[in-house]
């Protein structure tokens, strides 16, 4: 009996001992990090610390993305020169020619920016090649003016009339005065203080210019050079793009004479440069299948910077061991979660977090709370514990580039075993809490319940 009895007395302490050290568990902040990832100038991505109630030891993190980029939409005067010489009938697929793809191109090109900015923004369009006008007495097309260029639009935010005037665009010279196109296009421009654009689109080199007509000789060439390279230099306070399509040998002769001779390489660097170092503005030398991608989506996009989305989001947020063992994860209520892991992985220990867009002017955040377990491990007491422990974004930025960032910075929080008081035999002045008052006397009564168990069976074996 007296056994039995030592023993309950020190299963009544363990059981007290047990309920005092996990009522007596304190939380803190001890590093309240902000992990901040700079996206580009205007992005970032954010975790912090947005509540706690540490009574209850619980925290909550909120992960934020931010896209502070302005919509940009271009507005002013936009001049389309297309070239309209008779090689754009050049078959490109079955039937499909240079010219089908070049034009229904540059139609939705309009579509799309005039969807964009309807108001102030106008459009118009120029065709360069040789005129059909002939000299009376020797009965020669006359070539080398300004007459090789045509204005076939005047500025317009009309879109029917645009798309209608570009589709009814006809081969007319053989040859090719870009020189004239520029210059028209040039002085077709207002003299309102406005943005200027000039949209160049091309399937052949320059062979003629204003004042100068020489088809043959290596110094005539050199003349039309530098003319149309003046001219594009002169164009430098305007956004000038320029697409050239439909050389296929850029090492094949343009021109010789005698000894002298340019390839098609060295025309398109000596008037247009190249695409890293343009003449003027920028420069696309590309095959006849790139002419529709490269119209409505690279040049679109160098003149509508609205694109200035991040697409393709996923942020991967990893915790540590510890936290996983001994924490809850569960959202915030009222987050929309419906492109967040349910859970943590326990494979990789995260959440993964995507977002197919944000654009420009936005903001996406989701919060997440951690919970001490009532269950713990005790070793992470009075240790410093990392909230997190790394974060990685993948994204396509504004170019369309795809990026990855990763982040090691984190809140940090401990926890600390408050130390037990001494018995005290005064009167308590506050009465013990109720949960704490009911665990005790439904242990006492277990206890008091083995203490009789025990001594009976002691009697009985006496």
């Amino acid at each position: 009996m007296k056994k039995s009895f030592a023993l309950t007395i020190f299963l009544l302490i363990i059981f007290m001992a047990s309920n005092v050290f996990a009522a007596t568990v304190s939380m803190k902040i001890v590093e309240d990090n902000v992990c901040t990832i700079k996206l580009n100038d205007s992005s970032s991505f954010e975790k912090k610390i947005v509540a706690s109630d540490l009574t209850n030891h619980q925290v909550t993190l909120q992960l934020k993305i931010d896209n502070n980029s302005e919509v940009i939409i271009p507005e002013g005067e936009l001049m389309l020169v297309i070239d309209s010489s008779t090689s754009m009938d050049t078959v490109v697929s079955g039937t499909t020619t240079r010219k089908d793809v070049l034009l229904n191109s540059a139609n939705k090109l309009v579509e799309s920016l005039l969807e964009a900015n309807s108001t102030s923004l106008k459009i118009g369009v120029v065709t360069f090649s040789t005129s059909n006008e002939t000299d009376p007495e020797s009965g020669y097309v006359i070539t080398g003016t300004e007459a090789d260029a045509q204005k076939v639009c005047d500025f317009t935010n009309d879109l029917t009339t645009l798309q209608s005037k570009i589709s009814a665009i006809e081969g007319v010279g053989q040859y090719t005065n870009l020189d004239a196109g520029l210059k028209l296009a040039k002085k077709s421009f207002t003299s309102e203080d406005n943005n200027k654009y000039v949209i160049v689109l091309t399937d052949g080199l320059p062979n003629l210019a204003v004042g100068y007509n020489d088809l043959v000789s290596y110094k005539g060439l050199t003349d039309v050079i530098n003319e149309t390279k003046s001219t594009l230099n002169s164009l430098s306070g305007m956004n000038v793009i320029t697409m050239l399509t439909g050389i296929d040998n850029e090492d094949a002769i343009f021109r010789q004479e005698g000894e002298n001779s340019y390839t098609y390489g060295q025309v398109i660097k000596e008037v247009f440069g190249t695409e890293t170092a343009p003449t003027v503005g920028k420069f696309y030398n590309i095959g006849d299948d790139e002419i529709e991608d490269t119209i409505t989506n690279d040049i679109y996009h160098d003149l509508l910077p609205i694109s200035n989305s991040l697409e393709d989001i996923t942020v991967v947020d990893y915790f540590p061991q510890y936290i996983v063992d001994n924490f809850d994860m569960t959202y915030v209520d009222g987050i929309d979660v419906s492109n967040v892991s349910a859970t943590i992985d326990p494979e990789t220990n995260s959440i993964t977090w995507t977002l197919e867009k944000l654009e420009p002017g936005q903001t996406a955040t989701i919060q997440y709370n951690l919970t001490l377990k009532e269950e713990f491990n005790e070793e992470i007491i009075d240790q410093i514990l990392d909230t997190n422990e790394k974060v990685d974004i993948n994204y396509k930025d504004f170019d369309g580039t795809t990026k990855t960032e990763t982040s090691e910075v984190t809140p940090k929080i401990r926890l600390t075993a408050v130390p037990v008081p001494p018995v005290d035999d005064t009167i308590s002045p506050d009465p013990l809490p109720d949960a704490g008052l009911h665990l005790l006397l439904i242990g006492g009564v277990a206890l008091i319940g083995l203490t009789v168990f025990f001594g009976y069976k002691a009697r009985k074996i006496k």
